[in-house]
């Protein structure tokens, strides 16, 4: 039988977008296959935040921000914490991305006509030692246009590959199993569904109408992770972060991980499955899109964290500073949710949404809006959520903050008396210019760098003081998002046996590998790099098997 393509690419989302263009631009035919509808082009990249990582960025220098390769090296290696004989390839990875991040990962994009919002955001600040993980300085680039501006170049590219008959997506073709020839990966056969209509990201159609079974030199598989599958994701948790009996979904119900179980009956060999990367601040999105559908808040530092219990968290875990340790602790308590308290003035500077969808200043690239957020009061998505969210509460009085909060989860674990308390010791910590609270110390850290004082920081002020009212608590709860762990692969994205040798004729980018290597961030991520590693794999991926063919 003779080839389909040159190349078959499984997913349409950043990764294999990236990986697709780069094979057309190399000459070769390509067929790209997703399950979803076309209306669903771009995957989850789509409605991300558009953050990337950069290392010494032309925004980071004029910000005065000094970064440097051995900086980045760094913190990324303190975060990712590798300790296990498995993470030969995904150390490689990601000292070859840290290097790609500090060379032309900027340059690139920028010739494609990507750009930057001039600010650079603090992500995952850390707040452990220099060794330990986190960012040491700012390095979260907000793309102007968000996550739809991210995969636009792609797309584009993609558009101008299918005009030339390089280039054929096939959307609606789930891929059930991979086909192998003489001990190499050869070819793809699968389920073609009936056609949806659905908007993007909302759940489609299993239905199957027909077969098809597709044969290429090269398969490429960048069908994402696994946090849509909650089945999925309970399987792979790992013990340290204690049993979650609450998940609500940072993903759609397409991101299933199946294909990675397909990998590994074909002989792929699947790392660090327990490495996951969920976040802490979910809250039910009060206008949904898919099944238990959550948005993240990306806060400030300056809301005050408690357990379920009421218990106020403890440095690392702060607002915005250490995700998985904050798990963990959250974890720790017996429960899987927990609470900011904050006030009006809090909320109006320092609470940002994920995703595009709730940034429709950067997504427009209205340089109008994003001064009114700047200079206004509460950005239209939060004040939606603070009219309409499930998780949110606002009230003047302390004592009906407190019997609301009680009345939200059922449990009456929160003793008025006790939570005043902790606010009240915290409060008079603010009266001078120092102080042993640890949080009030990073608060005024954080305001020596220009840009969260100018937009992100509000300066320490008294929680319960009225002129900052009303006085606002938020639930949170565990948000599934990414898996860290993937196919194995070398620096050329060819995917690994469990031998360590090539399994011929495949290879792997995105979250399905770990975004590289098959697990390049370790244990945790410095943020900006989910899109970043979608992105270097897919091309790597790309380039590799054009070579090859």
């Amino acid at each position: 039988m003779g080839y389909d393509a040159d190349a078959i690419v499984i997913g349409a989302g950043l990764a294999g977008l990236v990986a697709a263009t780069e094979l057309a631009d190399a000459g070769k035919k390509v067929i790209v296959l997703d399950q979803e509808p076309e209306q669903t082009l771009g995957g989850q990249a789509w409605r991300s935040f558009g953050g990337l990582f950069f290392v010494d960025s032309p925004e980071q220098r004029r910000l005065r921000i000094k970064d440097s390769l051995e900086l980045a090296r760094q913190d990324w290696m303190g975060s990712a914490g590798f300790d296990r004989p498995e993470d030969h390839w995904p150390r490689k990875w990601a000292e070859a991305y840290i290097d790609f991040a500090a060379g032309e990962k900027r340059a690139w994009l920028h010739a494609q006509g990507m750009r930057w919002f001039p600010v650079v955001g603090w992500a995952e600040r850390g707040g452990s030692l220099a060794t330990g993980h986190g960012n040491s300085v700012p390095r979260f680039h907000i793309t102007w246009g968000t996550g739809v501006g991210v995969v636009e170049p792609f797309i584009r590219r993609a558009r101008e590959a299918e005009q030339k008959g390089l280039l054929t997506f096939r959307f609606r073709h789930r891929v059930t199993a991979l086909i192998t020839s003489a001990g190499i990966v050869d070819g793809v056969e699968g389920e073609i569904l009936q056609p949806s209509e659905v908007r993007r990201s909302e759940p489609s159609s299993r239905i199957a109408t027909g077969s098809f079974a597709l044969k290429a030199q090269a398969i490429i598989i960048c069908s994402g992770g696994i946090g849509g599958n909650h089945d999925l994701v309970r399987k792979n948790w790992p013990a340290r972060l204690g049993t979650p009996k609450h998940l609500i979904s940072g993903v759609p119900d397409h991101v299933d991980g199946l294909m990675l179980g397909i990998a590994g009956k074909a002989g792929a060999h699947l790392i660090n499955e327990d490495r996951m990367w969920h976040y802490v601040e979910g809250v039910n999105n009060w206008n949904p899109i898919w099944s238990k559908h959550a948005i993240r808040i990306l806060p400030g530092p300056s809301s005050l964290w408690f357990d379920a219990r009421g218990d106020r968290l403890p440095a690392p875990c702060l607002p915005g500073f250490d995700t998985l340790s904050t798990l963990s602790h959250i974890m720790k308590s017996g429960f899987d949710y927990s609470w900011f308290v904050l006030n009006q003035t809090i909320v109006k500077k320092e609470f940002t949404l994920s995703g595009s969808e709730q940034n429709p200043d950067f997504t427009s690239k209205s340089w109008w809006q994003v001064l009114k957020r700047a200079l206004g009061g509460v950005p239209a998505p939060v004040q939606a959520f603070l009219d309409n969210g499930e998780d949110f509460i606002v009230e003047k009085d302390f004592s009906a903050l407190v019997r609301r909060m009680n009345a939200l989860t059922g449990d009456n674990l929160i003793h008025e008396d006790k939570l005043k308390a902790q606010i009240m010791a915290r409060d008079r910590e603010v009266d001078n210019p120092y102080t042993k609270d640890v949080q009030i110390t990073a608060i005024r850290g954080a305001r020596n760098y220009i840009g969260d004082r100018l937009v992100r920081v509000v300066p320490p002020h008294k929680i319960l003081d009225p002129k900052h009212g009303p006085l606002i608590a938020v639930r949170l709860s565990i948000l599934t998002r990414k898996s860290l762990g993937g196919i194995e692969t070398d620096l050329s994205a060819r995917a690994l046996k469990a031998d360590g040798e090539p399994l011929a004729g495949l290879y792997a980018a995105g979250e399905a590998a770990g975004f590289g290597g098959g697990g390049m961030h370790g244990y945790n991520s410095l943020e900006g790099t989910f899109l970043g590693g979608c992105i270097f794999s897919g091309r790597t991926a790309g380039r590799a098997a054009a070579k090859a063919i």
